[in-house]
């Protein structure tokens, strides 16, 4: 007998100090699922997350668009001085060293416009000059001057970018609908965990309540002789049993809380209460809408046509890459030259042109070229085997999806009533082993039944809106309101 007082004390001491701080605990915040969801997406750190994420894509996509707007540039040398001989060209075309001293400093204002097309360049532009050579000064304009810069048979990155970045900001726009429907997924896990917590609290306050009810009155049969010790000793341990469970249950529940309260962005010491979402909305999901659905809004299709692009993109670059290159940079426009700078602009504009043609020819490269070509080549096979299985991944992941939803909906009402029976056999139980009409071997398996079939209501419960969470996050669709979730 002193050994079962000291593991009732142990108990005792361990329930005690397992409530212990729960007085101190602030209000209670009674909140739905729906409550929890809604915060989450807005103060968790993942949805804070989430959003850098989108203004990331955002302003990434800014600066790929910036790439094809007009660029006004000042460009300069002030100054450039150089001593020594240099090669001077002379009256008659000739060139000759010659000592030089001498100062060339020059300033120009431009507007450089991208072509898209062609991936060359166009600037039209202003420029002036001043040159002083020992005590000579002189002083030359461009007022106005068209340069085009065009590279030829050469990868075209503005071309390639022009088809692929859209796609990555279209993908980063739908990904952020993503990321808070996986937010959205994750709060359920944690309502449902702290739900179960609070629900093992509630059938383990009650369990304590009947088997310690039970208890004493059968202590009273006993005295009378109208039970054996055995069953007496079993009941008593039942008491013990239901002390240690409480104390396990209240446990979890603060630590499920606190998991719960962080991750939606609770700073304060609240004391939550869950409301059990069993108003189960009534919808059906029809599998071709689904797919079209997810097709149509998901990031993954959008990435589909990226990665496929990219990998053309890189075969593109190995292509024009080659070691050939050939540029044609040429221009117009006036120039004039004075004395004094006040004379530029009275002096006569003299017309101006340019162009010259750059090529670089290798003759020799070991094969250096042809691999980097077949190397971008043989990933672009790659690639689109990869994304051939992925597509049938997406699709095989979406029917099963809706197959489960389907299922699990079906399985609510199913572990509903089943929870029903199990409480009403259970009060029968205990009724009829309070007149002696059964054992207590019968009474703790309705009792088990009872718990069993209750957790697995709420269990059926979370993963019924587990599915519905997952099912929009695989279409990014509301099945219930007919709404599209990604919002441009």
């Amino acid at each position: 007998m002193n050994r079962k007082r000291l593991l009732i004390f142990a108990i005792l001491i361990l329930t005690a100090l397992s409530g212990y701080g729960q007085n101190d605990a602030g209000q209670v915040i009674t909140l739905t699922l729906e409550d929890v969801i809604k915060l989450a997406r807005e103060k968790s750190t993942a949805a804070f997350r989430a959003q850098t994420n989108r203004e990331y894509g955002y302003w990434q996509y800014r600066t790929f668009r910036s790439n094809y707007n007009p660029q006004l540039v000042l460009s300069g040398t002030l100054p450039s001085f150089t001593l020594g001989y240099t090669p001077t060209q002379q009256e008659d075309g000739s060139y000759r060293m010659k000592k030089v001293n001498r100062d060339i400093s020059n300033v120009r204002l431009g507007i450089v416009q991208s072509v898209g097309l062609t991936g060359g360049e166009i600037t039209f532009g202003s420029s002036i000059q001043r040159n002083q050579y020992f005590s000579d000064i002189e002083f030359g304009m461009d007022p106005v001057s068209i340069e085009i810069r065009q590279p030829l048979f050469s990868y075209n990155d503005l071309r390639w970018a022009k088809k692929i970045e859209p796609l990555r900001y279209e993908e980063s726009v739908k990904y952020y609908a993503q990321d808070l429907e996986q937010i959205s997924i994750t709060a359920t896990r944690l309502f449902f965990d702290l739900m179960l917590a609070q629900v093992d609290f509630t059938m383990a306050q009650n369990n304590l309540a009947n088997n310690d009810t039970i208890y004493k009155i059968a202590e009273g049969r006993y005295n009378l002789g109208n039970i054996a010790e055995n069953d007496l000793l079993q009941l008593e341990l039942n008491v013990m049993n239901s002390r240690q469970a409480l104390a396990q249950a209240r446990l979890d529940l603060q630590t499920s809380r606190l998991r719960l309260r962080s991750f939606i962005g609770f700073t304060e010491n609240q004391n939550i209460e869950l409301v059990l979402p069993d108003d189960i909305p009534d919808f059906e999901v029809d599998l071709e809408t689904a797919l079209t659905q997810a097709r149509k809004n998901r990031s993954d299709a959008v990435a589909f046509k990226r990665r496929t692009l990219e990998a053309q993109s890189a075969v593109a670059r190995a292509k024009g890459q080659t070691g050939f290159e050939a540029n044609l940079v040429g221009g117009f426009g006036l120039s004039s030259s004075a004395l004094h700078f006040s004379d530029l602009y009275s002096t006569e504009q003299a017309p101006m042109a340019f162009a010259r043609l750059g090529l670089t020819l290798p003759i020799l490269d070991w094969g250096r070229s042809q691999s980097r070509i077949k190397t971008a080549e043989a990933n672009q096979k790659l690639t689109e085997y990869a994304v051939a299985q992925d597509e049938v991944t997406f699709n095989e992941e979406i029917i099963t999806q809706v197959q489960t939803f389907t299922m699990l909906k079906s399985q609510v009402d199913i572990s509903r009533v089943a929870a029903e029976i199990g409480q009403r056999s259970y009060d029968i139980s205990k009724n009829r082993f309070l007149i002696g009409k059964i054992s207590i071997t019968d009474l703790n398996d309705s009792l088990e039944k009872k718990d069993s079939s209750r957790r697995r209501y709420i269990q059926s419960l979370r993963e019924f809106w587990e599915a519905y969470f997952n099912l929009r996050a695989l279409t990014l669709y509301d099945f219930e309101r007919k709404e599209v979730l990604v919002q441009n």
